[in-house]
């Protein structure tokens, strides 16, 4: 892809240095980027553009506009990504009224004002850095939730510091001394830090971060008592480059955000303590709930700010010291895995893409379901079945009716940058087929063959299943269908149809426990990739049944989409884990197959069923 990052920041705030990891990130795996920046020059190797994106003088907006609209016609700008609001505001109107999605990473609370919600320039995917800025989002915003995506900052962990090494009876306040966050360290140094001094004779304090001669008047009086009482134990280092390095000379440290994340990564204790709230000692217990509000920088209600109890500060940080230990290292590589650099450039790159495709095919893709296509209908009460003559008119009715039927992995090379975009077909059409019985093989596949067609098959992972057993588990009287050999799937991945899995067993997901879901989900991709030699893109819920948990196992599994039965998004890329599925039934007539393949089903679906 080629991906141009925009930026406010006319120094190297945090957001700044996310977005250079970031850009670090997808040039490593081959994208082309550019990044658009008040300042000249940034740690990357990627082009720098000087724009001064920060100033809001409407001359000069104009100016940056007209600018950045070049620069992405000049070089074919796949995706553009900014990264404040007045980065948003220039890049909304640089796009507008190209082909080219705008994605936004929303780092901290917006101002609310009319303009916030009535006039929304943060484009067509918004990033929420957390969970409580989400909330945020689409609470007071108003935005709409399906365009808003969870993902945090990524972090490039080193490697992992262990119990091993050595302690140095240091507590670090590590951020910047200017704005909110000055008044937390100014209430530190008055209420938090001689106690503690006092008490701990062998304690430092490192004060470390940027715009330190900025501290609120009371914070500079009592950081100067500070040193008059304790002199050469209270270590003013200002900026650094290297906070990592500090962070394994430290024990305790006291923190938000990304200060917070690369601290328990590197093993070390936090208190977590932000301009929102102070989020307390963050455990495994708090871990979740302290993630949420990015370690203390942003509450979700209104206001946005929280009272901070000093005294239960300095409970926490004298527990501590009374009985020092590194952070649990299962908590460590929770930690690790969460805010993995590479996992979140993959999870970004994946909101360009689906920016990309709902920008460029914004209308209703239909997704079809079916089952058997038996010679003639069976003795079944479950209408999962259309025959091999019905079937054969279906196909007649989408070829006549110029639908170009395709697979999710067609879909996703053209939401990849693999294939251009102008050769995306002007009447998609995705045809599924779940469990894999043996009359696909004797009469579907021929009868797509003849018309050049091809479809998403999905199956189960145990090959060793070779009829519908769990419709027999549930009603004896009901018919026994066939499940092909490995021989006749083999056939179809022969054909160029794309194979999906099914999970191993065909159980409903959500009724089992989270540890045997995850188990049926992820074997069953494995297995068919081992047996098929294929990568499996795509994952069928087994009677449409998921769960908020089952969706999440199967994004962990590794599956790029996930397809459902009647439920969903009203677009494909309003959620990839739950893609709305056309239920297909034996007396489909041209009328019904008109409206089931319409590009306004979805919004009559929901309207009619309330779902």
């Amino acid at each position: 892809m080629r991906i141009l990052h925009v930026l406010s920041a006319n120094f190297f705030a945090g957001s700044v240095a996310y977005a250079v990891a970031l850009a670090e990130a997808h040039r490593r795996e081959g994208h082309q980027v550019w990044l658009a920046s008040d300042a000249p020059t940034l740690p990357t190797g990627a082009k720098v553009v000087q724009l001064p994106i920060s100033q809001r003088k409407y001359k000069q907006r104009l100016r940056n506009i007209r600018a950045l609209r070049q620069l992405v016609q000049a070089h074919d700008i796949d995706v553009v990504h900014a990264h404040s609001r007045a980065a948003s505001w220039v890049s909304y109107f640089a796009v507008r009224g190209l082909l080219v999605p705008l994605v936004s990473t929303v780092h901290g609370r917006q101002h609310l004002h009319t303009s916030t919600s009535l006039f929304d320039v943060y484009g067509d995917k918004v990033i929420a850095i957390c969970e409580n800025l989400a909330e945020h989002l689409r609470q007071e915003v108003k935005m709409e939730p399906a365009k808003i995506a969870v993902i945090p900052n990524g972090i490039g962990f080193g490697s992992p510091a262990g119990e091993e090494t050595p302690w140095n009876n240091r507590l670090a306040f590590i951020g910047r001394f200017n704005g909110p966050k000055g008044e937390r360290a100014a209430a530190l140094f008055e209420h938090v830090f001689p106690p503690l001094l006092r008490e701990f004779g062998q304690l430092r304090v490192a004060l470390i971060g940027g715009e330190l001669d900025h501290l609120p008047a009371t914070g500079k009086a009592a950081l100067a008592a500070l040193q008059s009482e304790f002199g050469t134990r209270i270590e003013v280092v200002g900026f650094t480059d290297d906070v990592p390095g500090w962070l394994l000379k430290t024990d305790l440290v006291i923190g938000a955000g990304r200060v917070a994340i690369e601290a328990l990564g590197a093993g070390r204790a936090v208190l977590a303590l932000g301009e929102a709230c102070y989020a307390g000692r963050v455990t495994a217990a708090t871990y979740a709930a302290a993630a949420a509000s990015n370690f203390g920088d942003i509450l979700a209600q209104q206001g946005g700010v929280g009272p901070v109890d000093w005294a239960l500060v300095l409970r926490e940080a004298r527990d501590y010291w009374q009985q020092p230990a590194r952070v649990a290292p299962a908590l460590q590589q929770h930690v690790r895995a969460d805010y993995d650099l590479p996992t979140i450039a993959t999870r970004v790159l994946t909101v360009y893409e689906s920016a990309r495709m709902k920008k460029a095919v914004p209308a209703f893709i239909p997704v079809l379901m079916y089952h058997k296509i038996p010679d003639a209908p069976p003795a079944t009460k479950h209408q999962i079945f259309v025959t091999k003559e019905n079937f054969a008119k279906h196909l007649a009715y989408f070829k006549q009716h110029k639908f170009s039927p395709i697979t999710f992995r067609d879909y996703q090379d053209f939401a990849s940058g693999r294939r251009k975009l102008a050769e995306f077909p002007r009447r998609p059409i995705i045809l599924t087929f779940d469990d894999g019985y043996t009359d696909n093989y004797t009469n579907l596949l021929p009868l797509m063959q003849q018309y050049g067609y091809r479809g998403v098959l999905y199956l189960l992972g145990d090959f060793e299943v070779r009829y519908n057993q769990w419709d027999l588990a549930a009603d004896p009287t009901e018919p026994r269908a066939d499940i092909m050999s490995e021989t006749q799937k083999r056939a179809f991945v022969a054909a160029g149809w794309e194979i999906g899995a099914h999970t191993m067993s065909h159980p409903r997901l959500a009724a089992l426990p989270p540890a045997a879901a995850a188990t049926e989900i992820a074997q069953s991709k494995a297995a068919l990739e081992s047996r098929l030699g294929i990568e499996m893109l795509s994952f069928a819920y087994p009677y449409g049944d998921l769960s908020a948990g089952t969706k999440a196992l199967v994004q962990q599994a590794g599956f790029t989409y996930a397809v459902a039965t009647d439920s969903g998004g009203m677009h494909l890329e309003d959620d990839r884990m739950q893609i709305f599925r056309v239920n297909m039934f034996p007396h489909e007539t041209g009328g019904s197959l008109f409206k089931k393949t319409a590009s306004w089903y979805r919004r009559y679906y929901r309207w009619k069923r309330k779902k």
